[in-house]
């Protein structure tokens, strides 16, 4: 795990990150998929997250273990924010000088389109894994 700092495209929120998991996980729900057009690509930060320029930062409560944040400037995908815990999982894409990365875990796989494929071989949870692991939380 590393310290980084990071921004969304505009600049208007800043992020550092005290402990970001170079192991990252995707995930094929459909949430994920409408939120970016793709699959969730993201690195697990805990709760040592510091953002700046929080007023730019607009939460969308998409579950109910968990909200989206994202810029009201840009519309950057910043983070998937966990309610028990308040733990981060940053997008991916922010984290552009990450060295060391290896895909470790595929959310909702039974969700995942025929579309497309990945050759990584990761752990993998379903819907019904993911419902009685977070919503067991509730």
């Amino acid at each position: 795990m590393s310290h980084l700092e990071t921004n969304c495209l505009c600049g208007a929120v800043k992020i550092t990150a005290d402990e970001v998991n170079q192991k990252f996980t995707v995930c094929h729900c459909q949430s994920c998929r409408t939120w970016g057009g793709s699959p969730f690509f993201a690195v697990k930060c805990g709760t040592k997250v510091t953002i700046e320029g929080g007023d730019n930062v607009k939460m969308y409560e998409s579950s109910s273990w968990a909200s989206r944040g994202f810029c009201t400037e840009c519309g950057t995908h910043l983070f998937y924010k966990f309610k028990a815990t308040g733990e981060y999982n940053m997008s991916l894409g922010l984290f552009s000088s990450l060295q060391g990365l290896e895909m470790d875990m595929q959310y909702f796989s039974d969700m995942r389109p025929s579309y497309y494929c990945f050759a990584n071989e990761t752990k993998e949870m379903t819907t019904a894994e993911i419902m009685a692991h977070f919503a067991s939380d509730m």
